[in-house]
């Protein structure tokens, strides 16, 4: 009997004690899931820090319009179209369109080569100063004009020399070529020196020839010969009259009557 109560009383205590571990083992086996829950708290700080309005990062301001000069002499090969905007002083004109518009500024900039025929000639020379003024206007637009802007601009193109037939200058694109014509000068864009939103310059091969200044000018017709004055006074010539039958009218009277004096003497009453 009491081998038996043994028997049962064992298993009954084993079991006693795996419950005893598992309930003190309980407690330990909490703080394993603690950092699954001090996960949870950076999800909503993303979001607050989402909802919060944009860092504004300060920008440089410029300092102003880029120097033409500078531009060209990095570029190279413009020593000459650089001699005749610094002796004409339009590279103040090009400075103050940039400073003072929105506009922009689109300079055509002929390479040294490119003044090599007018030069070799003798014409850069003959020019007066202000049509080396004119011509160096001839080469700038004062708008920004992009490659796209010259699918679209409308010709022609006024610069800063004016406008009109005999400062006429047309941009005509043609697949990826954008030609340029004065009437007389036909060439094309080989180059673009430099452009940003307010400045563009494109080299071209020729020199932009004015038909204002190189066009032979038309003779102005010859002045009419002046039409003889008016004059009643007494400076007007007197034209002679003819007085050869109101003489031989007075001859003939003369006659009549010294007859009549003849005839009365010889017949005396």
């Amino acid at each position: 009997m009491k081998h038996h109560f043994s028997v049962f009383l064992f298993p009954a205590i084993l079991l006693l004690l795996h419950c005893t571990q598992t309930l003190s083992q309980t407690p330990t086996a909490a703080p394993a899931k603690a950092p699954a829950a001090a996960s949870a708290p950076p999800p909503a700080a993303t979001s607050s820090a989402q909802a919060s309005p944009p860092v504004m990062v300060p920008v440089q301001v410029s300092k102003g319009p880029v120097n033409v000069i500078k531009i060209l002499q990095k570029a190279g090969g413009f020593a000459v179209f650089i001699r005749l905007i610094k002796s004409t002083q339009e590279d103040i004109q090009v400075f103050s369109q940039l400073n003072d518009s929105r506009d922009g500024v689109t300079i055509f900039a002929p390479t040294d080569g490119a003044f090599s025929a007018i030069i070799k000639s003798g014409v850069l020379n003959s020019l007066s100063d202000h049509q080396k003024i004119e011509l160096v206007q001839f080469h700038i637009i004062p708008k920004i004009l992009t490659t796209a802007n010259f699918q679209t601009v409308s010709n022609p193109i006024t610069t800063l020399a004016g406008s009109g037939s005999r400062f006429a200058l047309n941009v005509i694109t043609t697949e990826n070529m954008v030609n340029v014509t004065s009437g007389l000068t036909n060439t094309s864009v080989s180059a673009i020196v430099y452009t940003d939103s307010q400045l563009a310059v494109y080299q071209v091969d020729k020199v932009l020839l004015p038909l204002d200044i190189f066009a032979p000018k038309a003779l102005a017709p010859a002045p009419a010969p002046p039409k003889p004055k008016k004059d009643d006074g007494a400076d007007t010539p007197m034209v002679p009259k003819d007085i050869s039958g109101a003489v031989s009218c007075v001859m003939l009277n003369t006659m009549l009557i010294s007859g009549v004096i003849i005839v009365a003497a010889a017949f005396p009453l």
